[in-house]
């Protein structure tokens, strides 16, 4: 069942509103939840207790990641540099979160293999952010519109990021990261790959 749009936006909604009424910019929206998604990971990067608020600051990054957007459609400041941007700032604190998690967590940690896992998934958020921006660019922004199930998209599983922390599940959390991003990296690969490709049939095509 598709709830349009998902619970995370409607709950951005009423923050967007009272932001409306003062001179607050979506961009500055944009670049508040970079910061907090920045100090995120450097948090998660200490370990210990600090990973604890570091997974804090990382969930309320993805939260206002949100509110910039509706801020933009409600004060009729869209642009295609704030879109950009939006995508851009979430890139980068998803790859700041997963490098912190490999840096944080203890050097035996999943066989002493955990800064490598980070790093690794890290670089596949980073491919994955750049090949969506190309497809956005190059398709419309339609084209890289995720799954809505009861109003949940699949980004929304990264909140879940504050409870692992608590419960001390960041290793097994960085494992399967390891393996669902990368595999998600390749299907946006193809999904690139196979657009073009399309599309430039339907050219030889008109030709």
């Amino acid at each position: 069942m598709n709830i349009t749009p998902p619970w995370d936006q409607r709950l951005a909604r009423p923050f967007a509103r009272l932001l409306s009424h003062t001179a607050v910019t979506p961009n500055q929206v944009t670049t508040l939840s970079l910061v907090l998604g920045i100090m995120g990971g450097l948090f998660l990067a200490l370990g210990d207790e600090a990973a604890y608020w570091g997974a804090l600051f990382y969930m309320l990054a993805q939260f206002i990641d949100h509110m910039d957007g509706e801020l933009a459609r409600m004060t009729n400041q869209t642009s295609i540099f704030g879109h950009h941007y939006d995508h851009v700032a979430g890139g980068i604190f998803e790859f700041c979160l997963f490098c912190g998690i490999g840096i944080g967590l203890s050097p035996d940690a999943l066989s002493g293999w955990a800064m490598t896992l980070g790093f690794t998934t890290a670089a596949s958020v980073g491919i994955t952010v750049a090949v969506r921006l190309e497809i956005s660019r190059r398709f419309g922004n339609d084209a890289i519109d995720q799954p809505n199930w009861l109003g949940f998209e699949i980004e929304d599983i990264m909140y879940l990021v504050g409870p692992i922390a608590w419960m001390d599940w960041l290793a097994p959390f960085l494992l399967l990261a390891s393996i669902g991003l990368p595999i998600y990296m390749l299907i946006t690969l193809w999904d690139f790959y196979a657009r073009n490709r399309m599309q430039k049939q339907g050219l030889d095509e008109e030709a």
